[in-house]
């Protein structure tokens, strides 16, 4: 459902909304998408700063199992066999 809602806006950027929308799109239509888009933008970073602090917050134990892995995983090639340490 939509509501009537009233924005006051310099003339310099309805000119640059009325180019950009052109005869296909009402200044409301491109003002929505323009805003849903930011929207989406904003919940996005915030889920990607959030998995970003929980990285951050377990970077010493991830470093310390990928190493554990990557020496556990070690090939010997010396000998032209391969062969696991």
């Amino acid at each position: 459902m939509k509501e009537k809602t009233s924005i006051t806006l310099s003339r310099d950027v309805l000119t640059h909304i009325d180019k950009l929308a052109g005869t296909k799109a009402s200044r409301s239509a491109f003002i929505e998408a323009v805003l849903r888009d930011y929207l989406k933008k904003r919940a996005r970073a915030a889920i990607e700063a959030r998995d970003l602090a929980l990285i951050n917050a377990n970077a010493d134990k991830l470093n310390a199992d990928a190493e554990d892995v990557l020496e556990y995983q070690h090939l010997d090639w010396s000998d032209g066999v391969v062969e696991s340490e």
